[in-house]
């Protein structure tokens, strides 16, 4: 038998989603939670393990500590900003249970697995980008020095054994749709531009584009392309139908989903019999055709990243798009009857107060159902943190979010003060979403999903939030006039 096994996405701050799925690791606006996909793929290889999924569930830092007791191997998946919190949970766990060994995944002890080992002397190794494999052969007894992909301590030094290849055949990895039937609860998971309740899972991972802040790719999932048989996926959807017949929508987390066309029109001509709904992510250079075929095998929604309405900041992301090019995909979805959530950043590297202006301008001219507004974020192990970082352009020793986990503004360039940034994010939904048009939109399609009730609780989230990113605003611009200092940047 193998180490009996927890695998968890720990508890950390209120409505913090932050491990496991989230590219974007935050406390958000509406209370929201993506599935831990990445855990419940050696969960599913493992006999008498556990996926706990703690901030969904709603389980506190002690009942976790409480299960905890009952297995042998902890594998814990931590993010950027819930680090801190992650190491003092682990410790907690380790004395409640001293004989547990543990194990720390995700992109932090990826792109600094010294730091992590050396600031955690209860972490017994971490793994370096994909874990499945290296997880499950510890817990099936392989010594650590045989193991690729990890790091760990020996003789008093750090040792990082050779890279683990990328996953190739995902066909023959477990369905994560049978893990989420038997450790979680889908009620639990609410997105508030997805049908509730909704699942997601995977096709694909990695992704070929070279965007410069994206996390994922440049950490955990690589630019390597990989893809299950369009078998294969039908396959599990029809499972999952029959696992979940109350659940309204399937969502393809994927990092980007119809990146492949022949692929796609493939897939969708086996989900068409299916009957059910779906929603993907996308990018703008997907074809009216490709469209029109997903539409046609039921999918309802697109998750594109627009980013910025300004042509030289999608230049210097290396996006690998146009602003034309995204209004020629935006009028096709909205013909065909595709709805948009549309994700923009505020902060990309060359951001001045016009870009931005444009960036806003451009968002209400496209006029998609919803859109999340980000505050840009270097993550250690991008190409957007080398860059931050060599130009002196990371204030606040880099801190990503404040002590509920909120987003906070880490990034500064000349002429553009920080807290300008995080105004504009407060004033770029208000100029979105109290427009008429799109009020109203947002109200009607509630009525029509029978959804009055989670409005009503979503919009009360996002208020409060909306006054209290308010509040900070104009404490940060107080600090600022108060203070006399140098040049924003100078010297760091």
């Amino acid at each position: 038998m193998p180490l009996k096994t927890l695998f968890l996405n720990p508890p950390s701050f209120e409505n913090f989603d932050g491990g496991a799925s989230s590219r974007w690791p935050a406390t958000r606006e509406i209370e929201s939670y993506w599935y831990p996909v990445w855990l419940a793929y050696p969960a599913g290889m493992l006999e008498g393990s556990r996926l706990l999924d703690a901030p969904p569930h709603h389980v506190t830092a002690p009942e976790t500590i409480e299960i905890a007791k009952g297995f042998d191997f902890l594998v814990l998946f931590t993010s950027t900003p819930g680090w801190t919190g992650d190491q003092k949970l682990a410790e907690a766990i380790k004395k409640a249970n001293p004989n547990i060994r543990v194990a720390f995944v995700g992109p932090p002890v990826t792109t600094s697995p010294d730091r992590a080992l050396n600031e955690c002397p209860t972490i017994d190794f971490v793994c370096r980008r994909e874990f499945d494999f290296s997880v499950v052969e510890f817990a099936n007894g392989k010594p650590l020095n045989e193991i690729l992909g990890i790091s760990y301590r020996q003789d008093g030094k750090i040792v990082h054994n050779p890279d683990r290849p990328q996953v190739e055949d995902l066909d023959a990895m477990p369905w994560v749709t049978d893990i989420y039937k038997r450790d979680m609860d889908v009620t639990k998971y609410n997105v508030p531009f997805l049908l509730h309740p909704y699942v997601s899972l995977y096709s694909t991972r990695g992704c070929p584009a070279q965007c410069t802040f994206c996390l994922w790719p440049q950490t955990l999932s690589g630019h390597a392309w990989r893809k299950r048989s369009t078998d294969d996926v039908a396959a599990e959807m029809a499972h999952a139908k029959k696992l979940f017949p109350h659940v309204k929508e399937f969502f393809f987390d994927d990092d980007t989903f119809n990146i492949q066309k022949a692929r796609t029109v493939e897939l969708c001509a086996k989900l068409k019999p299916l009957g059910l709904t779906w929603s993907c992510t996308s990018r703008v250079t997907t074809d009216r055709e490709t469209l029109k075929a997903m539409r046609e095998a039921g999918c309802r929604l697109l998750i594109v990243g627009y980013e910025s309405g300004d042509p030289q900041i999608l230049k210097n992301i290396k996006k690998g798009a146009t602003v034309e090019r995204a209004r020629d995909f935006t009028k096709d979805c909205h013909d065909l009857g595709l709805t948009i959530h549309g994700d923009f950043i505020l902060g990309l590297p060359g951001e001045t107060k016009e870009s931005i202006r444009n960036t806003i301008n451009f968002a209400k001219s496209l006029d998609v159902e919803t859109i999340q507004v980000s505050i840009a974020h270097a993550y250690p192990g991008t190409e957007f943190y080398d860059f931050a970082r060599e130009n002196g352009f990371i204030v606040n020793d880099g801190q990503m979010v404040d002590d509920e986990g909120h987003q906070l503004a880490h990034i500064e360039y000349p002429g553009l003060p920080k807290e300008y940034v995080l105004e504009m994010v407060h004033r770029f939904y208000d100029e979105y979403y109290f427009r008429p048009k799109a009020a109203a939109r947002v109200v009607w399609k509630a009525i029509v999903n029978r959804d009055i009730p989670r409005l009503y609780a979503e919009s009360k989230s996002f208020l409060k939030l909306r006054a209290q990113r308010n509040r900070v605003v104009k404490q940060a611009k107080s600090d600022s006039t108060a203070k006399t200092t140098t040049p924003a940047n100078a010297g760091v």
